[in-house]
């Protein structure tokens, strides 16, 4: 059984806060202030819940650093009070950062699913992604 710090509890509480401001703030027509506090908390959690070391490590790999310039230039740009484009970079930086996760959620996804169509559509959905 995996055990569960104190600190990963808090950063998983602090990430789904996080999750949930920048939700919040792109329905109340990308709000700067609740995408800002969103992004914070987000990043905080993730922290958290990986550890220092280990973050520094994902986001800055050699091919991943495409992908961390859109993603922490977006958090930057909505710091800066400009959230509709600071999301677009967000959104291209995470696609970036986590497209060699998507075909092993897909695959997982397609293999537990017991509606035929959904099955379908998650196993050629996993097909279309590369794992670069």
């Amino acid at each position: 059984m995996i055990s569960i710090t104190e600190w990963q509890k808090i950063g998983v509480g602090t990430t789904g806060f996080g999750i949930f401001f920048i939700l919040f703030g792109m329905l109340l027509y990308f709000d700067s202030v609740l995408l800002a506090f969103g992004n914070l908390l987000f990043l905080t959690g993730l922290s958290l819940i990986i550890g220092l070391r280990k973050t520094f490590s994902f986001f800055f790999q050699r091919h991943k650093l495409k992908g961390t310039s859109f993603f922490l230039g977006g958090v930057v740009i909505v710091l800066l009070r400009w959230p509709l484009l600071g999301m677009f970079l967000e959104t291209y930086g995470f696609f970036n950062l986590f497209k060699g996760f998507f075909s092993v959620a897909f695959d997982f996804l397609g293999n537990t699913s017991n509606i035929p169509f959904l099955s379908m559509l998650f196993r050629r959905l996993q097909g279309t992604s590369s794992m670069v």
